[in-house]
């Protein structure tokens, strides 16, 4: 089961579909397997950029998909003919039916407890053999130790093997990597799957989402919210890949392979090259 990979400034991104996907996940929480897969859009790659620490934990990851239509044509561009959208608020039903079919427990981390009340009742009535053993509202700010190891305590009790986590990006994919091997769960970050399935939220028209525009419709709904991380994300993404395509930049495993020019200030820092500099000299 290997996976076609790139990476879009920096950061992975696999090549998959809702069937591969959800059968992966399925598949490593038969085997009590402990994973995370991210949902890779924009603003997950953009995060990335800015926080070395943050793409380590996103290329960590034992999957991740191209959730927007933007990192869909990324992959096209970096010659991923077959790629294709792996939207994280679809990828949730995809693995849920299969999750109810094969008796496979599920657990929900994230929201209200309203909200998680809301979102069993939807799922269970349309997935009748679905088995939700975990129901956990977290709270609004980061949680203590002792708290977050009372958490981690009721999800291994509960014997949740797949947990979907809608906490958002970026504090639920450093939450899902902090609990890889503490969790014998392989965990979704699904971000406003929850809000979606329970109609809290509206989605965007599918035209809109194909057309890469759900980042306009989703501005329109939460303008508040939502025009910072556009304004400052967007337009970068844009340049940088631009970059990246043209080979005028290089990030992540490309940039190692193309270090730049030795600058003086390095000498310290790089001996051995500016040695090497100095015998081409001679």
């Amino acid at each position: 089961m290997s996976l076609a990979s790139r990476e879009v400034l920096g950061m992975r991104v696999d090549t998959t579909s809702y069937e591969d996907a959800s059968r992966r996940v399925v598949l490593w929480a038969n085997e009590g397997r402990s994973a995370y897969v991210c949902i890779g859009t924009v603003h997950m790659v953009m995060e990335a950029f800015d926080s070395m620490p943050f793409q380590e934990t996103v290329n960590g990851a034992d999957l991740v998909t191209p959730d927007g239509m933007p990192l869909v044509w990324a992959l096209k561009a970096l010659g991923m003919r077959s790629a294709s959208r792996v939207y994280g608020p679809d990828l949730m039903p995809h693995t849920l039916e299969i999750a109810a079919r094969e008796k496979v427990p599920i657990g929900l981390y994230g929201g209200t407890p309203e909200s998680l009340e809301m979102l069993h009742q939807v799922l269970k009535a349309r997935y009748p053999e679905i088995m939700v053993v975990c129901r956990i509202a977290p709270p609004f700010r980061p949680l203590t130790p002792e708290e977050d190891e009372a958490v981690t305590r009721e999800i291994v009790a509960s014997g949740a093997r797949i947990l979907f986590v809608g906490i958002g990006c970026p504090k639920q994919e450093k939450w899902m990597a902090a609990h890889k091997d503490r969790i014998p769960a392989v965990m979704l970050g699904v971000g406003a799957a929850f809000d979606f399935h329970t109609g809290r939220v509206r989605q965007a028209p599918r035209w809109m989402q194909a057309s890469g525009l759900e980042w306009v419709f989703r501005l329109i709904m939460e303008p508040r919210r939502l025009w910072k991380r556009y304004a400052k994300h967007n337009p970068r993404f844009v340049g940088l890949f631009l970059l990246q395509l043209l080979g005028l930049r290089y990030f992540g495993r490309d940039k190692a392979e193309h270090p730049g020019p030795v600058t003086l200030d390095q000498v310290e820092e790089r001996p051995a090259t500016h040695a090497l500099y100095a015998e081409r000299a001679d």
